[in-house]
């Protein structure tokens, strides 16, 4: 594929929107799950985890949320590297099928009352499923979206990964809203619990088709072609790279935490807390995600614009500055208060969304992006995202202090402003690095020692 061939695809409008669909689709499944698991967690403790007192089940709950987080890392390193070696569109599609099974694995479960211990047993095995299948989705996706994306408009490209997720946290909190609404509470844990799980099965599979339909990234092609493509590519990124993994690691804890705080722990704070009911903090949730929908690619074309730096340290800055306050309104002023300042922390988070993913992967050459990508995405989310329930719900009981979220907030905006200051300004830089195009073809013939003349 020559050079404008290269170009032409990529400023190709249906091939774009198609690409920004593959990418976007398993993102909004995959987070689709995840929400509505934090958000049913106290109905979860109760058919899963009966035994326990209230407070020890949804830390039982919490702590099963945590441990397929765990497990992130491990599907990181199969699935990133893979993707460096066979390309992005197959490990999409490994990825979404893989999700789907197990999401539809929990939507069938039994409940304890039925087969007892191993109830939650398997429902362990479907969150490590899943947690696998979550290690592969960001790297892949985050690499596709930004390999099919023009330069001049990438950043608002790869800002629809994220608007994928928070269509699948809007989908999740509409659900249970729509669920409180119209089912009794008797109703919800006896079976209207399943329903947002069942429902996230054909989304998974229209999903995968959508995957099998588009071709691999243009960048990958090119790094086929001239037989570029890393023969292994973890030790690749490890070596040559590791500046970049603690970059990523530092911006990942400021977006992991923010978005946990903000879109999952935030619904039981309010409702275990804060006393609102469980419809009103659904729906204080549902408008939060809609703004930040409206404003996460609003904010990544305004990236492309104006650089990824002053977007990144403008969120990390707001955290610092209006966390507690926001955090005290939020407790003191009612429904109308939890609304303001939640959306208040919606608008920092959509800051983050908008612009933490590409600015990761303009940082990594393409020879080994999926992998650098998805190792330091999931080894932050395993340390920090779903440990955000366990640790908060923790802590509040512990100290009594319904101000922790706050604090922990500005400590994260105070990481993800150091890490931003070590970045360079990666806005129109080419994603097809020199160290892509001069590495050796792993596949050609060593070439022979040359012999001594006689």
């Amino acid at each position: 594929m020559d050079g404008q061939q290269w170009a032409a695809e990529r400023d190709n409008s249906p091939v774009l929107k198609r690409s920004i669909i593959a990418g976007a689709v398993g993102v909004l499944v995959h987070w689709f799950d995840w929400a509505v698991y934090a958000y049913l967690a106290t109905t979860i403790a109760e058919v899963f985890f009966p035994d326990q007192s209230k407070a020890a089940g949804l830390l039982a709950v919490f702590a099963v949320f945590a441990v397929s987080f765990a497990i992130r890392p491990i599907g990181a390193l199969i699935f990133g590297p893979l993707g460096d070696r066979i390309g992005r569109r197959k490990t999409l599609s490994l990825v979404i099928l893989s999700m789907t099974g197990a999401t539809l694995l929990v939507g069938l479960l039994p409940g304890y009352q039925s087969i007892g211990i191993l109830a939650p047993i398997l429902l362990v095995v479907a969150r490590l499923v899943q947690g696998l299948a979550a290690g592969g989705e960001f790297g892949s996706a985050a690499s596709f979206l930004a390999e099919y994306s023009p330069s001049r408009h990438r950043g608002f490209g790869v800002s629809w990964l994220e608007v994928g997720s928070l269509l699948g946290f809007l989908g999740a909190s509409l659900t249970i809203f729509l669920l409180e609404v119209t089912l009794s509470a008797d109703a919800v844990a006896a079976w209207g619990w399943r329903i947002p799980f069942l429902l996230a099965a054909p989304l998974g599979l229209i999903g995968f088709y959508i995957r099998q339909k588009i071709e691999d990234t243009p960048d990958f092609r090119i790094l086929e072609e001239r037989g570029k493509i890393a023969d292994a590519p973890l030790r690749e990124v490890f070596t040559g790279n590791w500046r970049q993994l603690l970059q990523m690691a530092g911006v990942e804890v400021l977006q992991h935490v923010t978005f946990y705080v903000v879109l999952v722990f935030l619904l039981t704070y309010q409702t275990q807390y804060l006393g609102l009911s469980s419809g009103g903090a659904a729906l204080v949730s549902t408008v939060t995600s809609l703004v930040a929908v409206v404003l996460v690619p609003a904010f990544g074309a305004l990236s492309d614009r104006v650089g990824r730096k002053p977007i990144l340290l403008s969120s990390s800055v707001a955290l610092l500055v209006a966390s507690y306050p926001l955090f005290l309104l939020m407790r003191e002023g009612g429904l109308v208060g939890a609304a303001v300042s939640t959306i208040g922390l919606g608008v920092i988070l959509a800051l983050i969304l908008a612009t933490h993913a590409v600015t990761m992967a303009e940082i990594f050459p393409t020879r080994v992006r999926q992998g650098g990508l998805s190792i330091g995405y999931n080894v932050t989310a395993a340390l920090f995202a779903g440990t955000v329930p366990y640790l908060m719900t923790f802590l509040i009981d512990r100290t009594g202090n319904l101000m922790v979220p706050a604090f922990y907030l500005v400590l994260v905006g105070v990481v993800g402003l150091i890490a931003t200051l070590t970045l360079r300004e990666t806005v129109g830089t080419p994603l097809l690095t020199a160290q892509d195009l001069a590495a050796p073809d792993p596949t050609a013939e060593p070439e022979p020692a040359p012999t001594e003349r006689a």
